[in-house]
């Protein structure tokens, strides 16, 4: 019985270790290509000789809804760069939804903020470290031989005595530390280009109407100097 519950101490730390590793250096799935799709809907939509012949009437219908209220999201893009790993997904989905609601054919882009370059090489170490210390708590005896040393350091008997307490100590504070390696604490919001929120300067999260002011701002200004533009070059 003791066999078995050594066995599980030591396999399962083992086995979550092996499945962190997986999952930090697979690949990101790929991002549906929904916006194609519904960009060739309308291409390929062909309206019928009767709806022709009903909107031949008012021939800048098309024009005219394009430019009105409900279409006022067409054309304008938000980006929304959170930490994913700081459990901030849910704050973006609501964001998204908010924003998609309140501008109808405005495009939100959700994306990882990662966090800067040294913390993230530090987070690829973790994981080796980890290895390394559980490798020489269970098989210390032939590895330090093989390292050039007849007896192996003191050090390594004190870890050597409690060895499953060492490999669980050395999981739980290795997870913990890439999780805090690996987090940007960020949730960054861009309109067409813009940054229109930084929670990093702010030290907080947008709310909800506060967002939405912001980006109608910028959806507003971008419209006055495409209007501007237009003009200069009619001109």
């Amino acid at each position: 019985m003791m066999d078995r519950t050594q066995l599980l101490l030591v396999g399962l730390p083992l086995f979550l270790l092996c499945s962190d590793l997986f999952n930090l250096f697979a690949p990101p799935p790929p991002k549906p290509a929904h916006h194609d799709h519904h960009h060739n809907h309308h291409h390929n939509y062909q309206p019928s000789k009767t709806q022709s012949t009903i909107q031949q009437p008012s021939p800048d219908f098309t024009t005219h809804a394009a430019s009105g209220a409900g279409a006022i999201g067409f054309g304008n893009t938000v980006n929304i760069d959170f930490c994913a790993s700081c459990s901030y997904r849910g704050t973006a989905v609501t964001m998204k939804n908010m924003l998609e609601t309140q501008f109808p054919g405005i495009n939100v882009v959700l994306a990882n903020y990662p966090p800067p370059l040294p913390k993230r090489v530090l987070s690829k170490l973790v994981p080796v470290v980890q290895i390394g210390v559980m490798s020489i708590v269970l098989a210390g005896e032939h590895i330090f031989p093989r390292l050039g040393y007849a007896v192996p350091p003191p050090w390594y008997y004190s870890l050597r005595a409690n060895r499953f307490g060492t490999i669980s100590s050395t999981w739980l504070l290795g997870n913990f530390l890439q999780s805090f390696l690996q987090s940007s604490g960020a949730f960054e919001v861009y309109c067409n280009g813009e940054m229109v929120f930084s929670k990093l300067k702010e030290s907080r999260f947008p709310g909800e109407i506060e967002l939405k002011d912001l980006v109608a701002r910028r959806i507003a200004s971008s419209r006055v100097v495409h209007g501007l533009g237009g003009a200069n070059w009619s001109s």
